[in-house]
């Protein structure tokens, strides 16, 4: 025969543990059991009995089963019961600077490095775990940081209004380009991938890198890509891009090419004014410094690398290439509007002003 266990649990504390499960009423790990337990053709007060619920619960919860309410909202956990809400202000206030604020030889917070912080200032023991738990109830989340640039052009408001007025002036004889330069390496970008748990994918280094350059340029009207590819990213690759555009677009065809770019040397160099002289046609706008939400090839080419280049495995840069012209040939076409910041008050204040001193100009 088996042998009996008797647990002595002491009256107080039974009805502690009986008000701990009271909390799941109606909830998912209450209602589970139940329902599991009624389709195994237990009776409501054999059930109350097992679970120590009301069988008010039982009915309640096989009623709304009947109604169509196939999965009861989950309770969401309000965090570790140690943490009180001063606790989390304390938490949160040691998030506020970096862990070399409090003599920490890190940049980071870790949940341990945390749990010890709390223990020196508040005296309170918690684990690694419990300081995880309490961070992920206070909606915080450990993920990557994205890096961000000084956005300090003193013209950053009239550059982004030229090249605001230039689309809304779009006629049928005009094109707008956002260009910009791509590195691609045979060294693939390493990224996320679908894997076993247990055995990670290795991906084997090409053991010299080689690297291209490509130049592209996104026709926001079409969403289609123009590209030249390079050696070397010198002006030299900038100005057969010109030519690779005055094919594209002929005279026939077009009056007039905005092309935007960023403030690279190759972009401000003597030969590309000289070429932009001979091809009145063409006009060359820049980008606020800085600012690459404001150029919508860089989404672009995220897509490229997200589907090219990242994780491959190719040994030979031909075929890499080959892979990026048959990806800008067959994916497109990317049509993507101008960015929000293009329509913020100050560049509608400067577009205004600008036209202000055209109309003026041509009076």
């Amino acid at each position: 025969m088996p042998t009996q266990i008797v647990i002595e649990i002491a009256p107080a504390e039974q009805a502690r543990f009986r008000a701990e499960l009271r909390r799941a009423r109606r909830g998912r790990w209450l209602t589970l059991p139940i329902l599991l337990l009624l389709a195994l053709h237990h009776s409501p007060s054999e059930i109350a009995s097992v679970l120590l619920c009301a069988r008010s619960t039982v009915y309640a919860t096989a009623r709304d089963w009947q109604r169509g309410r196939r999965w009861p909202e989950p309770v969401r956990p309000s965090g570790p019961p140690c943490f009180t809400a001063s606790l989390q202000r304390s938490l949160l206030a040691l998030l506020q600077k970096t862990p070399a604020a409090y003599g920490w030889c890190r940049t980071r917070w870790s949940g341990a490095t945390l749990a010890l912080q709390l223990e020196v200032q508040r005296s309170i023991r918690v684990s690694a775990e419990t300081v995880r738990r309490g961070l992920h109830a206070l909606g915080w989340v450990w993920k990557r940081s994205k890096l961000a640039a000084k956005d300090n052009d003193p013209e950053r408001a009239a550059k982004r209004a030229r090249i605001r007025g230039a689309y809304e002036r779009l006629g049928r004889r005009a094109a707008l380009l956002f260009a910009d330069e791509l590195d691609l390496h045979l060294l693939p970008k390493v990224g996320s991938q679908w894997m076993p748990q247990a055995t990670p994918v290795e991906i084997m280094t090409p053991g010299k890198n080689e690297r291209r350059y490509l130049a592209g340029a996104l026709d926001l009207r079409t969403g289609r890509v123009h590209s030249c590819l390079w050696f070397r990213k010198r002006t030299g690759l900038f100005l057969d891009w010109w030519n690779v555009l005055d094919r594209a677009y002929p005279a026939r065809r077009f009056d007039r090419i905005y092309l935007v770019a960023d403030n690279g040397k190759i972009h401000q160099a003597a030969a590309v004014r000289h070429w932009l002289q001979q091809h009145p046609r063409f006009h060359l706008l820049f980008l606020p410094t800085y600012c690459p939400r404001a150029n919508p090839i860089e989404r672009c080419f995220g897509d490229l690398h997200d589907k090219v280049t990242r994780n491959h495995r190719r040994k030979r840069m031909h075929d890499l290439v080959n892979d990026v012209h048959r990806h800008l040939a067959q994916n497109g076409p990317w049509r993507y509007r101008l960015s929000e910041i293009y329509h913020a008050a100050e560049v509608t204040q400067a577009l205004k002003k600008q036209s202000a001193l055209v109309s003026a100009a041509v009076a």
